[in-house]
């Protein structure tokens, strides 16, 4: 194992960019070569990007990928090298790695397993691959897998083992979520022992809308033990020439936030913004989002706006200005109670007898809104959202008001984990002002709102959203596990009415193993209920 040398391309590629993909696959590939390196591995689908979704079903976007593979193979020299692409036969569709020698293609995998669930739908472009991938070259027996083949002990690595290979090399596109490493490693150890193989696991890294590739590219032995293992969200270029390398343990909280980082930077940069606006109340969500934003893009590049209206108090304008302070990002004041007067007595005659309830509450919500809009318009900032999957799952939200904007970088994340983030964040430098922390969270949509008026506390609330939408466990069984009958039908109520809210919710950072969206597709129109 220590005579060869092998690098694992740990890259972020952008969906969609084949040219770009494609140029910088042939700039690793004579980098390595130069390097002397024996093999350069590349992720699955490369070239196009993952995942490219319909782009596929566009004639043209399969056949620039397949000239850009050509253009690969011209331009590989003494370097073995695997790489990730659409391969065409006939009129069938495959996802496929591509073994490339000296200008020539020599082999070509095609993905066996097709993965079907939660934010994969490879099923509806490709066909499944028939036959396991072996191959010799310099002497070195080895086998190709891409991603899920390697999740089925049914897979194809039983019969390359059989072919006598040596060495297993699997491209992937594995999605983040909080903890998959955990399982991802487990898998794969368990793989390597039973089969007495050398595995090597090269990842993707970076964000594509919702998803975050996570990198943690792995090099595992025979016993299943991990000799190397990249980096967490970076770009990295994995050499292995036989040595083992102390691996280092990431915090759980460090690891969601680099998540958060990652999916916001590559969100902005990646669709042509330079700055983001964020509208501050001075509670939690809003400070953690200006945080994350702030490491994501730097100072310079987020705009925070105060909008007080008459339920504003001065203690969160005070955190407000503190937090955009220590984070040295452009804070705006821009009161709302003019505009709110101006709506209330356009009203006035229509409303009349009527009291004051959340139509009014949601007025202020939806002129906040607006405002942000129209920065956005003006100066072509990115608006985020502030919201959290605690307020996404039961509606505590208003549509068109603090749910309007382009990116919602903690709708995955439950209330509780919120606190827990950006605590850690603070434990680094403490930007976030304590009295945010500690102060009870609130709306300040109407006199001495407090979040718990609607809703239960967060801790019980948040172990109820996870049984109930990451689980599917049943109102039945939720009732089972000690929680109170009202206050559990009174939650999944609010999540099963509220679907018709999610699905207009800007597009957010998956973190948890069921996100809305993709992973979660219930029917607005729904009479199955409790």
């Amino acid at each position: 194992m220590n005579k060869v040398k092998i690098a694992l391309a740990q890259l972020n590629f952008t969906v969609g960019d084949i040219s770009g993909n494609t140029e910088k696959i042939i700039f690793f590939v004579k980098k390595c070569e130069k390097e002397k390196r024996d093999f350069i591995i590349f992720p699955e689908l490369s070239i196009t990007g993952y995942p490219p979704e319909d782009l596929i079903l566009k004639n043209k976007f399969v056949e620039d990928n397949l000239r850009a593979i050509e253009k690969i193979r011209e331009n590989v020299g003494d370097i073995i090298t695997i790489v990730g692409f659409i391969n065409k036969k006939e009129k069938k569709l495959y996802n496929s790695a591509a073994i490339i020698y000296k200008g020539e293609i020599i082999g070509i995998y095609d993905k066996m397993i097709l993965p079907n669930y939660g934010v994969f739908d490879e099923k509806r472009y490709f066909e499944e691959g028939e036959n396991p991938f072996v191959c010799k070259i310099k002497e070195i027996n080895f086998g190709v897998c891409i991603c899920e083949d390697i999740w089925h002990k049914d897979g194809p690595v039983k019969e390359q083992v059989k072919k006598k290979a040596e060495y297993i090399f699997v491209i992937n596109a594995s999605p983040y979520h909080f903890r998959k490493i955990n399982e991802r490693e487990e898998i794969i150890k368990n793989l390597c022992r039973e089969n007495h193989i050398k595995l090597f696991y090269v990842n993707c890294v970076g964000g594509q809308d919702e998803i975050v590739f996570d990198g943690q590219s792995l090099i595992i032995n025979e016993e299943g033990e991990i000799l190397k293992k990249g980096k967490i969200f970076e770009e990295e270029i994995l050499i292995f020439e036989g040595e083992k390398e102390e691996i280092e343990v990431i915090d759980e909280s460090e690891e969601i936030y680099k998540a958060l980082v990652t999916g916001l930077r590559d969100y902005v940069y990646k669709n042509g913004f330079k700055k983001v606006i964020i509208g501050l109340s001075g509670g939690i969500d809003s400070s953690l989002v200006a945080t994350i934003a702030t490491d994501a893009l730097g100072k310079e590049n987020v705009i925070g706006v105060f909008m007080p209206s008459r339920f504003s108090s001065k203690q969160s304008y005070e955190d407000a200005k503190k937090l955009s302070e220590n984070l040295g990002i452009e804070f705006l004041v821009i009161p709302i109670e003019n505009i709110f007067n101006t709506y209330i007595e356009t009203l006035k005659d229509i409303f009349k007898g009527r009291p004051f309830d959340i139509t009014e509450e949601n007025i202020q919500a939806r002129i906040r809104g607006n405002l942000l809009m129209a920065l956005s318009n003006k100066f072509g900032y990115l608006v985020l959202t502030t919201g959290n999957k605690s307020e996404m799952s039961v509606g505590y939200a208003t549509l068109y008001g603090d749910m309007a904007g382009g990116f919602a970088v903690i709708k995955d994340l439950y209330k509780t984990m919120v606190y827990k983030i950006a605590k850690w964040r603070n434990s680094i430098s403490p930007v976030i002002p304590e009295s945010i922390l500690t102060k009870e969270p609130t709306a300040e949509l109407r006199e001495n709102q407090k979040d718990t008026d609607t809703l239960p506390p967060y801790e019980i609330l948040d172990r109820i959203l996870k049984e109930y939408i990451e689980k599917d466990k049943s109102y039945e069984e939720i009732i089972e596990m000690g929680y109170e009958k009202d206050i559990v039908k009174k939650v999944i109520r609010m999540v099963d009415k509220n679907e018709y809210k999610r699905r207009q919710s800007p597009p957010g950072i998956k973190i948890t193993p069921k996100a809305f969206g993709k992973d979660r597709r219930m029917p607005i129109t729904n009479k199955y209920t409790i």
